[in-house]
């Protein structure tokens, strides 16, 4: 009742300091017609929703714009003698007219085929395209993202989204290095516990496993600390293109390049605000994850976090598409990769457990081959790190602080002993190690390599001297 009272305030101009924002009328609207249209019914509208909507849309239908109209009742089945707009409703332009014909499929809870995913995303989120900028109404893009997710995304849906603008940004630039790993960090950051994979990276980067970094600065719904804020604030020019990114792995000094999504992927990007009106992770947030803007001409590899059980097998499924040697999803504390040092209570919650991994490597001794899968073979461990000699931890907490961050992780580099030291060298470890990297198939070998990369001061340098050389590459 208090939602659609605020939304009819908003439409009738009442709420002029902060109306409700058409991608915020797309996402709510959606949410309710799925959930009349394809839910079970228990999930179905309450007594108390019915009760509202029949009280409020009489007055809604006068002041609502026809697109949020088309949402809330596509086929006019919903509302009855005030749900006209929708069956008769077609957009306006080509973009949007294709949009609302997949829109009509999703709202009724059903799925779309790879192409027709591709084709909508490339119409309302052209190349080119400025920041904050797209090409249809933003109640039916919020509409379509959060109607996907509700209706959990099939693979076809997935790979259209990982995959849609590959070709459309130039040649992926190739780096000339051995090996290769792809970190995919939730986008939307850490909001408790220390972030370890920007510290990970310089420690890998002293024996030659070079790694690209890619995200944002800031992303909902969390908001948290980011890899793009922490070589911010350490002054790190964050605003380098693939081809600069390429230049960073390569060179000597550093092996390791964070790209934002700013230049990596500009569409992608340039709905950012949207997603923090729709407050919920869209599609986007399981496929961004799987992306390669810049390839190797060595041994690639992925590495990607996840919280929910239901995208371990998807995003293992898009890094085998990308044809990457080795793929890993990690279960790391708040969903992202930084698994942990503390030992599992014997009453942590029901589902797969912290430090859960799972994944696919291509033996070292075995040529691979892109076309051939048979050659990968398939893991799935629970890393117990005390297992492994590590003494039994607390998390260090950050909460949103990225000096915070920089401090634990800045120390540990500098060879100071403790949680943020040890939960580097583990996760470094475990990357090297599940992917199957060359010198790593001995656990103790690869955490001797680990260690005297930070101890002998090397990956502080890598860090430091990365700062400087991002302001020099062109």
């Amino acid at each position: 009742m208090r939602v659609l009272d605020t939304i009819l305030r908003s439409a009738m101009g009442e709420l002029k300091d902060e109306p409700v924002s058409n991608a915020q009328l797309g996402a709510f609207f959606a949410g309710m017609t799925i959930r009349a249209n394809s839910f079970p019914e228990a999930t179905q509208w309450s007594e108390g929703e019915r009760r509202a909507m029949t009280i409020f849309w009489p007055r809604l239908v006068q002041v609502l714009p026809p697109e949020v109209k088309f949402i809330a009742d596509p086929e006019g089945t919903i509302m009855g003698a005030n749900g006209l707009t929708g069956p008769r409703y077609v957009g306006q332009g080509t973009g949007e007219m294709r949009l609302v014909g997949a829109l009509r499929e999703v709202l009724a809870g059903g799925h779309l085929g790879y192409e027709e995913v591709q084709c909508v995303l490339k119409d309302i989120l052209p190349v080119g395209s400025s920041a904050n900028f797209t090409v249809v109404s933003e109640a039916l893009l919020a509409a379509f993202l959060i109607g996907q997710r509700m209706n959990r995304e099939t693979d076809r849906e997935l790979k259209a989204y990982c995959l849609a603008f590959n070709d459309e940004l130039g040649p992926t630039p190739v780096a000339d290095v051995k090996s290769l790993t792809h970190y995919g960090e939730p986008y939307d950051g850490n909001t408790r516990f220390f972030r370890s994979t920007l510290f990970v990276a310089a420690v890998r980067a002293c024996y030659d496993e070079s790694c690209l970094l890619h995200g944002v600065e800031w992303m909902p719904p969390k908001g948290g600390v980011t890899e793009g804020q922490m070589l911010k604030f350490m002054g790190a020019n964050i605003h380098l293109s693939p081809t600069q990114a390429k230049t960073l792995l390569e060179d000597e000094n550093a092996g390791f390049a964070y790209l934002n999504l700013q230049e990596a992927c500009p569409p992608l990007h340039s709905i950012i605000g949207l997603r923090e009106h729709i407050k919920k992770r869209p599609p986007l947030a399981t496929s961004e994850k799987v992306q390669q803007f810049v390839r190797a001409r060595g041994r690639e590899s992925m590495v990607a976090g996840f919280y929910h059980e239901g995208y371990e097998d998807p995003l293992l499924m898009l890094m085998r598409r990308r044809t990457v040697h080795a793929g890993l999803v990690v279960k790391g504390e708040e969903g992202a990769l930084s698994m942990t040092t503390k030992e599992r209570s014997a009453h942590a919650s029901k589902g797969l457990p912290v430090n859960h991994c799972s994944g696919f490597r291509t033996p070292q001794s075995i040529n691979f081959s892109e076309t051939d899968g048979v050659s990968r073979e398939s893991f799935r461990v629970i890393v117990n790190a005390q297992e492994l000699g590590f003494e039994s931890t607390e998390t260090p907490r950050t909460d949103r602080s990225v000096l915070k961050n920089l401090e634990l992780g800045l120390a540990a580099l500098g060879g100071q002993k403790g949680a943020a030291y040890d939960r580097i060298v583990l996760n470094a470890v475990m990357h090297d190690h599940l992917l199957g990297c060359s010198g790593a198939e001995d656990i103790n070998t690869a955490l001797d390599q680990a260690r005297e990369a930070i101890d002998s001061g090397k990956a502080l340098k890598r860090l430091m001297s990365y700062i400087k050389i991002s302001h020099k590459v062109s």
